[in-house]
């Protein structure tokens, strides 16, 4: 009988905000996974937006994670310091010629699509609720797309969907140990059509958020993804992605939301209330526990 691997899982926040219950949940399903599979229990600081990450932020992630008693590998991963290596997988995909420059703004493409629905033609969404960009990006006067390619204009950096499909030999599938949001279960098959051209980077950024996972997955050796179910339906780009770069494939665990009092799952940008905030309230760990409906072990 094969020996199961010890579990290798990660945490991985981005340092643009507060941590609030959702992240709490989510970090300590991880602890956890380590803990008992005596594996190791990773933290990745998602810091691809400069923009918005601050150092203040990630270093009250890691008080936050500490109040909750976690303990994870001294060896923190800052995708920021790692462009070069996404840079590289961008290229490889470039090289196959699955990378195409798109010069349509967002505000172009939602007009577009506004437009074109107005008239009676349907334009699809992807799973996130965003627009599918037209590989020809016809809905612009060409002389504009000229115009954008003749001054080399940073470009959003798109995968050719329907071209990196067609290099797939087999289905993609991943075996999710969780739920999706219809109850999904056990060997799923994955359809990343339903995305679209993707984005991978930009021409003087290289590195998406889906492109830098996969890398920074197969380059810490994670055994098991666990994270929220919003992002089950991601798993299909990842599956991709890992296919055509030849990256291994972690098993996946997704776990349930924790919703507000509207509903909707808690998020930094609707304002949730912060670990912060409650600890300062006087909110202990294992209040924490309870709240997010996870049981306190009385020994």
């Amino acid at each position: 009988m094969t020996e199961a691997k010890a579990p290798i899982v990660r945490f991985a926040p981005s340092p643009n905000g507060h941590l609030h219950l959702g992240h709490a949940l989510s970090a300590i399903l991880n602890a956890q996974a380590a803990e008992t599979g005596h594996g190791r229990f990773l933290i990745r600081i998602d810091d691809l937006d400069q923009g918005r990450a601050r150092p203040e932020f990630e270093q009250a992630i890691f008080e936050d994670l500490s109040w909750l008693g976690l303990h994870w590998d001294p060896e923190v991963r800052r995708e920021s310091h790692h462009l070069a290596e996404y840079g590289a997988a961008l290229q490889r995909l470039t090289d196959m010629g699955l990378v195409r420059r798109s010069v349509a703004s967002r505000r172009e493409i939602a007009e577009a699509a506004a437009a074109a629905q107005e008239a009676g033609a349907p334009w699809r969404r992807d799973p996130d609720g965003g627009w599918h960009v037209p590989p020809d990006e016809a809905f612009l006067p060409a002389a504009t797309i000229a115009e954008r390619v003749a001054e080399n204009r940073p470009a959003t950096l798109r995968l050719r969907m329907v071209d990196a499909l067609a290099r797939l030999d087999e289905p993609l599938v991943f075996h999710e140990t969780g739920l999706g949001p219809d109850g999904e279960t056990g060997r799923i098959e994955a359809d990343p059509a339903i995305w679209g051209d993707i984005v991978l980077g930009r021409s003087d950024a290289p590195g998406s958020y889906h492109l830098a996972v996969v890398v920074d997955d197969a380059v810490q050796s994670i055994t098991e993804v666990i994270r929220g179910r919003d992002l089950f339906h991601s798993t299909a780009i990842h599956r991709l992605l890992q296919a055509l770069l030849g990256l291994p494939v972690p098993t996946y665990r997704h776990h349930r939301l924790i919703l507000g009092e509207d509903g909707r799952k808690l998020s930094k940008s609707c304002g949730a209330t912060s670990l912060r905030e409650l600890r300062a309230g006087g909110t202990t760990p294992d209040d924490v526990r309870r709240l997010v409906g996870l049981t306190i072990d009385a020994n």
